[in-house]
């Protein structure tokens, strides 16, 4: 598994239909050996809210650029104060080569056809 980079920022986490509270994400992103794209990562929300969210199964997160990702918490209790959970992400996930690393640098390209020079005879 290959490690592609970050994405955060902050979205509108929506629960079924519904609209629930405003949400900052820091998701990271791996390239598996089968070439998918996977992702994980953290939830910050108020924790009366989180609370009531915790556990359920219909959640998804929209982006502020318009993405939308499921969420599914992969722990198993909440403490009372917490207003972070960590969650598998899934969905509209971006393609390898659009994730940054957190220095800034992007996934390598697929690597093109090497440039074949003509040979001079002396």
């Amino acid at each position: 598994m290959d490690y592609l980079g970050g994405l955060r920022g902050t979205g509108l986490l929506l629960c079924g239909n519904a609209s629930v509270a405003p949400v900052q994400y820091d998701f990271d992103g791996y390239l598996s050996n089968s070439g998918r794209v996977t992702s994980c990562g953290e939830i910050r929300l108020s924790a009366s809210t989180l609370r009531e969210v915790f556990g359920r199964v219909d959640l998804r997160l929209r982006t502020a650029e318009g993405r939308v990702l499921s969420l599914h918490f992969s722990e198993r209790h909440l403490s009372r104060d917490d207003s972070a959970a960590h969650v598998d992400v899934h969905g509209e996930l971006p393609m390898a080569a659009d994730w940054r690393r957190r220095s800034g640098w992007h996934a390598p390209r697929p690597a093109r056809e090497p440039t074949r020079f003509p040979i001079r005879r002396l």
